[in-house]
């Protein structure tokens, strides 16, 4: 295993008071993801480092021997954007996110500006498929 430690765990900051660092609108935004992520995953949110709201986890290992937990389920208020994290990658979820509304993409990223310009129901139903996915048949063994 490497001895190179992951930057992004679990931390005992409150998920009330980081959102309270944030404007008011986007705490608002903030508040129902939140409440979207934890009726999907039944799990109450917890801080990953300093700015990532996860929901449950997964384990990952690399062929490097590099290995950890990550949120199965996990989103971000950046300044320009709220990030929601699809760890089973995107790609899966190209038809459901049609029906999100305006967005970009990375490779395990979806980024809304506004969250009232997004419909709500497709937006839980990609949380709902990933997280499903991610924690029932994602086995994370690649090359890093």
């Amino acid at each position: 295993m490497s001895s190179k430690a992951n930057k992004t765990v679990p931390t005992a900051v409150s998920v009330d008071d980081f959102l309270a660092t944030l404007p008011e609108q986007r705490q608002e935004e903030c508040r129902q993801i939140v409440a979207i992520m934890q009726d999907v995953t039944g799990q109450a949110p917890v801080m990953w480092g300093p700015s990532i709201i996860g929901f449950g986890s997964y384990h990952y290992a690399y062929e490097s021997g590099r290995e950890g937990d990550a949120p199965a389920a996990s989103f971000s208020p950046r300044k320009a954007n709220l990030v929601i994290y699809l760890a089973d990658g995107v790609s899966r979820h190209e038809a459901l996110l049609e029906k999100i509304g305006p967005h970009t993409s990375s490779k395990v990223c979806v980024y809304i500006k506004r969250l009232p310009a997004i419909d709500l129901d497709a937006l839980r139903d990609v949380i709902a498929a990933s997280y499903e996915y991610v924690t029932t048949q994602l086995t994370m063994h690649r090359a890093e």
